[in-house]
């Protein structure tokens, strides 16, 4: 029996269950069980478990069913779909290729606005180049293949026309055929008198014949993968339109303190500015690349300064709205970047 006085002073936790009923108090030493031939008590996750753990995230008494909870087993169970947000440190920066995601040497931009390092947006298309040519290379020899395919088949049908037409011509006899006569019967072997004489293929034709069942491409009625005709353009990898090597502009960023080296400006945060207004460039500030010039300014100064006189204020030259092509930026971890920094990860649905 446990005095009045101490069990005012201990913070209980019951959990309830079927014919069940566990005490615990904080120093995890007083513990008291209705029946002792009870099981101990079993909890969401379908662990039995003598110790109670933080009821804070683990809630055993509870008649609902946590957002904590769910998450928990959606991770542990391996279905539904599954959505994270982002932070700052899984966006590159707007100065970064697309490909290699370092900061850019010698920078080139789409139409689209998805700055590459010339390096490697170049290997990228010849490697895309070399793919295209492998596949149309066996696309071509599969084509030769089945041509060839229908040429033999077309050979044995005719082939069997022929033959079929002398079975018939043999079958013509000039004098009528006596019914009482009996046929002569054929000639059996020793082997075929057996009753359990197989007539099957034997040795090497047998293997021919049967392939081994267990291997997907010798069974019977395994068949060649059709290919399909490849496409030969070059898309780009992160639009998915086409891309050709003329498409690329080169761009020149302003850098903010042209006394600092290459490896000293990419340590820093604010590496460039708009060649115009001289205002930082950053993941938060829209950036748009003059085609004529290369220059990035700021679509501010653009909509403020350039849209007026479509001129290029670096060379002077005219601009159309094809020459500015507005940069892909990664988002800032803010939802007022307007990008939106969330995963998605697509897995089996279980439908009940």
């Amino acid at each position: 029996m446990i005095p009045q006085a101490e069990c005012r002073s201990l913070s209980k936790v019951k959990c309830c269950l079927s014919f069940c009923s566990l005490w615990v108090f904080p120093n995890q030493s007083t513990r008291v069980r209705l029946s002792s031939a009870d099981p101990p008590p079993i909890f969401p996750s379908g662990k039995a478990r003598g110790r109670m753990t933080r009821h804070g995230k683990n809630c055993t008494a509870g008649a609902v069913y946590t957002y904590h909870e769910k998450k928990k087993d959606t991770a542990a169970s391996g279905y539904g779909t599954q959505n994270i947000r982002l932070s700052r440190d899984a966006v590159k920066d707007f100065d970064c290729c697309c490909l290699s995601l370092q900061p850019c040497h010698d920078p080139v931009v789409t139409p689209d606005g998805y700055l590459y390092e010339r390096e490697a947006i170049l290997e990228y298309i010849l490697h895309q180049k070399k793919e295209i040519a492998r596949q149309m290379k066996a696309y071509e020899k599969q084509r030769g293949a089945r041509r060839e395919e229908q040429k033999e088949l077309q050979r044995a049908a005719a082939q069997d026309q022929v033959r079929g037409f002398l079975e018939k011509e043999a079958a013509i006899v000039s004098r009528p055929l006596n019914p009482f006569t009996p046929k002569a019967a054929p000639e059996t072997g020793p082997d075929d008198a057996r009753p359990g004489a197989s007539a099957g293929p034997t040795g090497k034709d047998k293997d021919k014949a049967l392939p081994s069942f267990w291997i997907p491409s010798l069974t019977p009625e395994a068949k060649a993968t059709k290919l399909e005709k490849p496409s030969r353009t070059v898309t780009c990898p992160m639009s998915g339109k086409p891309l050709r090597m003329s498409d690329l502009t080169p761009v020149r960023f302003t850098p903010l303190d042209s006394s600092v080296d290459r490896v000293g400006l990419i340590t820093r945060s604010e590496r460039y500015v708009c060649a115009v207004t001289r205002d930082s460039l950053s993941n938060a500030t829209p950036c748009a690349v003059l085609r004529p010039s290369g220059a990035v300014v700021t679509l501010e100064c653009v909509e403020k300064l350039i849209r007026k006189d479509m001129v290029d204020p670096v060379n002077g030259e005219k601009l159309t709205d094809r020459d500015i092509i507005v940069l892909q930026r990664g988002g800032t971890g803010f939802a007022g970047s307007g990008v939106k920094l969330q995963a998605e990860k697509s897995r089996p649905v279980m439908q009940a």
